[in-house]
């Protein structure tokens, strides 16, 4: 391992202002975009733990969640100065995209904290402050992703990390879509007479509803908003990513194996939260179907016609899916926690797929006309790679 002196040393000559876009040594190219990955490691890592602690736990500031998603974005601040200082590890847009992420992500921070203050508990991940939280995220890790996608020389390495940065984006998407997935758990288990949450966080969330603590309150603080948003969310957002990840990508089996990433991380972390003591949560198995339908689609050449059918394909499949899991996987984590009748997915509202499946070809149809537009030849040969 080397030395601090040596890393300064290294690291000194490159403090140099310059405008984005300047040329970047390979190194420091490398460093600065493993540094991202670190950030959002640790941001991922504090937010899963986030959600499962709210559901257990009355809010705290300074709870080891917020404390572990807080070292994650004292790097992200860091490598925002460096990269708008130097110039290095970005064009003008990508630079800009992370600075407006960046941004909008520290206002909302004290945003939430004054929300919180004045309202109490917030029931919802879906509230104005945390959506602006998700949103800043979203530009900050759009803006990593071009930087990384137009400067990174061809290779198994630049695509392996540009996948990672896609699992990351789709983490930070999926993100709210967890208050059901731990919702209609804790709602099961409630039905079968166990709570996961703690009297404190009950009590309280009881008096701020005004009502005392019984199966209608329960039901407000796991499922707090309508059975369609989490499909339609789900099929627009998640499969919309994952359209991007294609593209950008250029490869059968990108769509499906980003989608793998991320459900691959909340199995494995839903272990370490439950033998902890903290809540489960549904997993979203129906990402990596809705992934393969995505590349399946683009065995076919034509761009419109390869939206059409994917998006009807994709969103059948995934609503398919979500009444598979909600029938098969029920039974085993009922089986794991030693209660039966917990459902797999949150509740299903089947006539929205009609909505979803437009919702996701509009965002589809997007990024077939962007890619043909911004990029002409490379893209469209990007979109229809083979292996």
């Amino acid at each position: 391992m080397k030395s601090p002196a040596t890393i300064k040393n290294w690291a000194l000559p490159y403090w140099t202002r310059g405008p984005a876009g300047r040329e970047t040594p390979h190194d420091l190219f490398r460093v600065l975009y493993f540094g991202w990955l670190v950030a959002f490691a640790l941001k991922v890592l504090g937010s899963a733990w986030d959600v499962s602690w709210h559901f257990m736990w009355l809010r705290d500031d300074l709870a080891p969640p917020h404390l572990l998603n807080s070292v994650g974005t004292a790097i992200v601040v860091a490598l925002t100065i460096i990269h708008g200082y130097t110039g290095y590890g970005v064009d003008k847009a990508a630079l800009r995209l992370i600075q407006w992420g960046t941004g909008v992500f520290l206002i909302a921070v004290p945003l939430d904290l004054i929300n919180h203050r004045i309202n109490g508990l917030d029931i919802t991940s879906w509230s104005p402050s945390h959506i602006m939280l998700y949103v800043g995220t979203f530009f900050m890790i759009a803006g990593v992703v071009r930087g990384w996608f137009m400067g990174a020389p061809p290779g198994r390495e630049r695509t392996v990390v540009l996948g990672a940065f896609l699992a990351f984006f789709l983490e930070n998407v999926h993100f709210p879509e967890q208050h059901q997935e731990y919702g209609i758990l804790s709602l099961g288990a409630w039905d079968n007479k166990v709570v996961y949450a703690e009297k404190i966080l009950l009590d309280f969330a009881a008096e701020q509803m005004g009502r005392p603590v019984d199966r209608i309150m329960i039901t407000n603080f796991t499922l707090p908003v309508p059975d369609t948003l989490y499909p339609v969310y789900a099929v627009v957002a998640g499969l919309g990513v994952l359209v991007a990840a294609r593209m950008m990508i250029g490869r059968f089996g990108a769509a499906t194996l980003v989608a793998a990433a991320y459900v691959v991380f909340r199995v494995a972390i839903w272990p370490l939260l439950t033998v902890a003591g903290f809540p489960p949560s549904a997993v979203p198995f129906f990402l990596v179907i809705g992934g393969l339908l995505v590349d399946l689609a683009f065995a076919l050449r034509h761009p419109a016609v390869r939206a059409v059918v994917g998006a009807v394909a994709a969103t059948a499949a995934v609503y398919g899916a979500l009444m598979a899991q909600s029938a098969l996987m029920g039974p085993v984590y009922g089986a794991l926690k030693g209660q039966e009748g917990l459902l797999g997915s949150p509740p299903l509202a089947t006539a929205s797929a009609v909505w979803a499946g437009l919702g996701l070809l509009a965002v589809w149809l997007a990024c077939e006309w962007y890619a043909g537009r911004r990029q002409p030849i490379e893209a469209r040969v990007i979109a229809t790679a083979t292996p």
